[in-house]
Parts: structure tokens; sequence; C-alpha cells
């Protein structure tokens, strides 16, 4: 889930997570702490989370299931009280504790970068759990009223990441006086000893430009790409494509229209075509 919302995000970017997969994320670290990176890692434990709170409030999980601490709870001041299946966030984001914060055991910068960018995917995606209410009563007077939390859409936590990805911070580390070990990270200021804010996504280095293919960056280049050729934006094929030009390929398509059924028995269609140009990067 988290590495095909990667794509989706930076679907008009040089950087769109093709070289990605649940072998990267999990066995062999990107290695550049950039601000990818960062979205990376944050997308990741966002999406382990919110899988797991799925499956638990959906019954598929043997360990978990409804929120149990909400059930019954009656809130007089606002005239509701607990029912249905509340997520179970609190088992989502432990369960993603352990399973994706597991790898990180050496004791260096990367380390405190990577947990700190997780631990903002699950905040986000903490914060933006949602309170869903049912009326009851005769001839629909809400006499009483039920309410239980139902997860987000995890499109709307890749879109609040990708927005945290473009205001990432740039931190660097400070260490303990004796053993020298990294403590804690700070913001990247002079004489500034400034923590970033929990849901910030944190970077240590800055981003290579992702033009060419570099294994050690997670980038596949931009050759081949698809491009646009009227947008001035990321997408548009002078971007994209790092200068480098673009090439135009024209296609006919041909499908079956205007399809009539007659008595009786057979269905009759005209055939129509269009010529379209897709450009793609040299």
């Amino acid at each position: 889930m988290g590495i095909n919302e990667c794509q989706y995000q930076f679907r008009y970017g040089r950087w769109n997570c093709s070289a990605l997969g649940e072998k990267t994320v999990f066995g062999q670290e990107l290695r550049v702490g950039s601000r990818e990176a960062a979205f990376t890692y944050a997308i990741t434990a966002a999406g382990v989370a919110h899988a797991v709170t799925a499956a638990c409030s959906q019954g598929n999980l043997s360990n978990c299931g409804c929120d149990r601490e909400k059930q019954g709870y009656y809130n007089q001041e606002e005239g509701w009280k607990w029912g249905g299946c509340s997520a179970d966030i609190r088992y989502g984001i432990e369960f993603s504790r352990r399973f994706v914060d597991a790898r990180e055991i050496k004791k260096n910068a990367r380390r405190l970068m990577n947990l700190h960018n997780n631990e903002a995917g699950r905040k986000v995606l903490e914060e933006r759990m949602k309170l869903e209410c049912k009326c009851h009563g005769v001839s629909g007077s809400c006499t009483t009223k039920t309410c239980w939390t139902t997860l987000p859409k995890f499109r709307e936590i890749g879109y609040i990441l990708k927005e945290k990805y473009n205001a990432a911070v740039q931190v660097e580390v400070v260490r303990a006086s004796r053993l020298r070990q990294p403590t804690f990270l700070k913001i990247k200021q002079i004489k500034s000893y400034q923590k970033p804010m929990e849901t910030d996504l944190v970077y240590i280095e800055k981003s290579p430009n992702y033009c060419e293919e570099d294994a050690s960056t997670g980038s596949v280049g931009t050759q081949g790409r698809l491009c646009n050729r009227t947008s001035p934006n990321a997408d548009g094929c002078d971007m994209m494509c790092c200068g480098r030009g673009y090439n135009t390929h024209q296609y006919t398509k041909v499908w079956q229209c205007n399809c009539k059924f007659h008595w009786c028995c057979f269905v009759k269609c005209n055939t129509c075509s269009e010529r379209t140009e897709v450009f793609t990067c040299k």
C-alpha cells in the first residue's frame, strides 16, 4: 500500500519510486538520507499501520478486532455514546512500530532520521482518524446517537505526506558528550538546537537530481519516461527530460463504437479510430 501510494504521488516527478519494492524498503535501505527517503519511510510506516488496523476492523486477524476501550462509553456533554466498530488504530500503530522500526539497529544519524520519519507517518495517520455517527429514533429523530472512529482513505494520508515532503526540514545530529553517539536531531541552522516537529519529515542529505539512472539513490532516471509537451510543470518535457529533448510517437487507436443490437440476434458495430501522440524523454 505504501509503495503504491508513493508511486502515485510522484507519478509526475523525476523520482517516481519505480525502483522501490518491499525488498528495497525492508532489505536494502535507500542509501542517501534525502527527502525522498524521508517520504518513503513515512508512507511505509503509515501504510503498515493503516493496513493492519483495517484488517482488524474487518475481522481478518485473530489477535485484534474493534477498539474495546470505546465500547459502551457515553458522552453526556455532546449527547452520544460509542457504538459500532471503532478502528483500533493503537494496535495498528504498535504493530507498525514493531515491524517497521525493528530494522533500525545501527546507532547512527540515519537511524534517528528513519525512526523520526516512521513516527511522523504514523502520527499523521492517527491525527486524521475520523468520527462517524448515526442517529436513532422514531421518524428520523435523533433520540440517541452512536459514534465510532474510522480510518481515513489512505490517499488522503499520501497527499498530506507529499505536502510534508515539499516542506521537509534538513537536520543534523547532536552527539552525546562522552560516547559521541548520536542522541537527537536538530534543525540544521547555526547556533540553533531546535528540534523538528513530530510530524515534520526530516532529511540529512540534499537530493540528487534523479535525471540519470543510479541504483545507489534509487533512481531509474527519466529516459523513456512519458512527458507532457505543453506543460510548464514537473511533468513537462523540458523539466522531466532534464534538457535532453524528447521523442514523439504517433499511434492510431482503433476500437468498436456505435454498437446496436439487431433482432434477432446479433450486435453490429462501427469501427472508430483516433490518432494520438505520445512524448517520451530521450
